[in-house]
């Protein structure tokens, strides 16, 4: 079961919709606390491809590296963080529909470790309040004010 999800409608084509959300120029407009997100493999972006994220955390820089675990062009992919015993799975799935495309986001938070474990309810509402609407923040991107 996911520690949180989301679900939003894009008024976009689902071409459109994967290839913003899968360009790591776009990550800051999706998810305020990234403030980069650097491409760390050779080669086009899809399976196995890594990313090291910096994201502003209580003032502090803080990096972890990002890996596209699974990658199906225009449908699906899982993006897994790993940072310091904390993995954070991120899949999304997209679906064309008659409004334009369904995006959804499953978060599964994973903890290792005694400390981490006990914390690990803390943790997902801290990571649900940083990354809980990046799909709000995709459609906005995508849409603007359109209604």
């Amino acid at each position: 079961m996911a520690d949180f999800k989301s679900t939003v409608i894009i008024r976009r084509p689902v071409a459109e919709v994967f290839q913003y959300a899968t360009n790591p120029d776009n990550a800051p407009e999706i998810m305020p606390n990234v403030v980069k997100m650097e491409k760390a493999t050779d080669g086009p972006i899809g399976p196995s491809t890594k990313f090291i994220e910096t994201r502003m955390i209580r003032g502090k820089k803080v990096k972890a590296e990002i890996e596209y675990t699974q990658f199906e062009q225009d449908r699906s992919y899982t993006a897994k963080s790993n940072s310091n015993g904390l993995v954070v799975t991120y899949d999304y799935t997209f679906t064309e529909i008659d409004e334009g495309t369904q995006v959804e986001l499953e978060a599964n938070i994973h903890t290792s470790g005694f400390i981490m474990s006990l914390t690990k309810p803390m943790l997902v509402k801290i990571i649900k309040k940083e990354d809980g609407r990046q799909l709000s923040y995709l459609k906005q991107m995508l849409q603007g004010d359109e209604e």
